[in-house]
C-alpha cells in the first residue's frame, strides 16, 4: 500500500478509507459459527434477554481491540512478541499454553460451522464440509496478498450482514420488546452459562492477538508525533468495524427470538434452527441462514488461521513466514481436533457453545499482560494508556473474571 503520509489533510475521507481494514478482519472472526450457536441458544431459550450481553461485550470489545492495535502500532511488534520478549519464561509457556488451547477450541467452532454450512447448502457430509473449508482457508491465506485478502473477508462480512438484514425483515420481530434488552442488563442462573459463552464469541482472545498483528498491514510511519496523528484512523476502523460486528450479532439473537422463543421451540442444533426456520419463517430464511454461514465458517477460519500462525510463531520466537515449515505445520496443528470431533459424531453445537465458553475463560491471561504492556510508559512511551482507558480496562477485565467465577459456581452447583 502507498504510504498516505499525515500531510493529505486536504483528503481525511480518502486517508481514511485507505486505514480500514485491520478492525473487519477482527469482525468477522466474532461472528463466527460459535456466535452463531451461542447466539441461537440464547434468543431460542431466553428471547431478547441476553442481548445487552451483545452490547456490554461489543463496548469492552472496542475499549480492547484498540489497545491491542495500539501495541502493534507502539511497539511495532505483535501482542505475541511482546509477551515472549518482556515476561519470565514460565508466565510466557503459561500464557502461550492457554492461547493456543484457544485458538483449538476457535478452530474446532469455525470448522464445524463451515462443514455444516456446506451440508445445509449441498448436503455434504461433514467431514467432507470441514476438508472443503480447510482446503478454502489454506488457498485463501497462500495465494494471496494480505491487502486481496482482506478485501475479500470484508466482501464475506457484508454477505453475511445483508443476509441477516433481509432475515429481520422476513421474521418481524417485536420491537417494543426488545428494544430495552439491547441495554438493561438482565441475568440469573438458568442463563450465566449462555451469557459467558456469547461473551466468549464476541471478546475473543485470538482476535486480540490477530488485531496486535494484523495492524502491521498499514505504514504508521516512524516518528511519535506521525503515529499519534495517525492513531485516529485506527480508532475509525476498530469503531466502524466493531459496530458492524455488534449489528450483526444482535440480528442473530433478534431472529431466534422472533421465530423459536415465540413458538416456543427449543433449539438444540444448527441444523435444527435451519430446518424450523424454514417452515416458519420460509425458504428464503432458510437458505440465507444456511449461505451466511458458510461464508462466516471460511471467513473466520481463515483468520483464525492467521491468528494462530502469529501466536504459535511469536511466542517461539520465529518469524513469522510463509515459506517456513513452522509457518504451514501452524495453519493445520488446530484443525486436528476438529476432525476428530467431527469423525467421532461428537454433538456439534454443544461443542460450538462449549468452545465458546473455553474462550471467555482464557480471556483474563490475554487481558492482564495486555494491560500491563499498555501501561509500560518505557515501552509504549507516548502511547501509554492513560488513566481513563487503563480503569476502563480494569473494570472489564474484572467484569470478565468475576463472570467466569460465577460460571464455575453455577455449573458446579449443577445450574448450568
Amino acid at each position: 500500500m502507498k504510504h498516505t503520509g499525515i500531510a493529505e489533510k486536504k483528503f481525511p475521507f480518502k486517508t481514511l478509507l485507505s486505514f480500514l481494514g485491520p478492525g473487519f478482519l477482527v469482525t468477522v472472526g466474532f461472528i463466527d459459527p460459535g456466535n452463531w450457536a451461542t447466539n441461537i441458544e440464547g434468543g431460542s431459550r431466553f428471547g431478547y434477554k441476553l442481548l445487552w450481553v451483545i452490547t456490554l461485550s461489543t463496548i469492552m470489545l472496542i475499549v480492547i481491540q484498540h489497545m491491542a492495535a495500539k501495541l502493534g502500532i507502539a511497539t511495532g511488534k505483535s501482542l505475541a512478541a511482546n509477551i515472549r520478549d518482556h515476561f519470565p519464561r514460565p508466565v510466557t509457556a503459561f500464557l502461550g499454553g492457554t492461547i493456543v488451547l484457544a485458538c483449538v477450541a476457535t478452530d474446532a467452532a469455525e470448522l464445524i460451522g463451515g462443514a455444516i454450512g456446506f451440508n445445509l447448502l449441498f448436503g455434504m457430509p461433514l467431514w467432507m464440509g470441514a476438508l472443503l473449508t480447510v482446503v478454502m482457508e489454506v488457498f485463501l491465506i497462500v495465494s494471496q496478498r494480505y491487502h486481496r485478502l482482506e478485501a475479500i473477508i470484508i466482501g464475506f462480512l457484508g454477505i453475511i450482514a445483508i443476509c441477516y438484514v433481509i432475515e429481520i425483515l422476513i421474521v418481524s420481530p417485536d420491537w417494543a420488546t426488545l428494544a430495552p434488552a439491547i441495554v438493561v442488563p438482565s441475568v440469573d442462573r438458568s442463563s450465566i452459562y449462555v451469557a459467558m459463552a456469547i461473551l466468549g464469541a464476541v471478546v475473543m482472545p485470538h482476535n486480540i492477538f490477530l488485531h496486535s498483528n494484523v495492524i502491521h498491514s498499514r505504514k504508521w510511519g516512524v516518528s511519535e508525533n506521525e503515529k499519534q496523528s495517525l492513531i485516529r484512523y485506527e480508532k475509525l476502523d476498530t469503531l466502524f468495524a466493531m459496530t458492524m460486528g455488534w449489528i450483526v450479532n444482535s440480528a442473530m439473537i433478534i431472529v431466534a427470538a422472533a421465530v423459536f422463543a415465540r413458538n416456543h421451540i427449543t433449539v438444540s442444533s444448527i441444523e435444527q434452527a435451519s430446518e424450523t426456520l424454514k417452515p416458519l419463517a420460509g425458504p428464503l430464511a432458510g437458505f440465507l441462514f444456511a449461505l451466511a454461514l458458510v461464508f462466516a465458517g471460511v471467513g473466520s477460519s481463515v483468520t483464525s488461521s492467521m491468528a494462530e500462525v502469529n501466536v504459535i510463531t511469536g511466542f517461539l520466537g520465529k518469524p513469522e513466514d510463509p515459506r517456513t515449515l513452522l509457518y504451514r505445520i501452524s495453519v493445520f496443528v488446530t484443525a486436528i481436533p476438529s476432525f476428530l470431533i467431527i469423525i467421532l459424531s461428537m454433538d456439534t453445537f454443544k461443542i460450538l457453545i462449549f468452545s465458546q465458553v473455553v474462550l471467555s475463560i482464557q480471556l483474563p491471561f490475554t487481558l492482564v499482560p495486555l494491560l500491563i504492556l499498555c501501561r509500560d510508559k518505557k515501552l509504549m512511551k507516548g502511547f501509554r494508556s492513560r488513566a481513563l482507558e487503563f480503569v476502563s480496562a480494569v473494570v472489564i477485565s474484572g467484569i470478565v473474571i468475576l463472570l467466569n467465577i460465577y460460571l464455575l459456581y453455577s455449573t458446579l452447583a449443577g445450574g448450568a
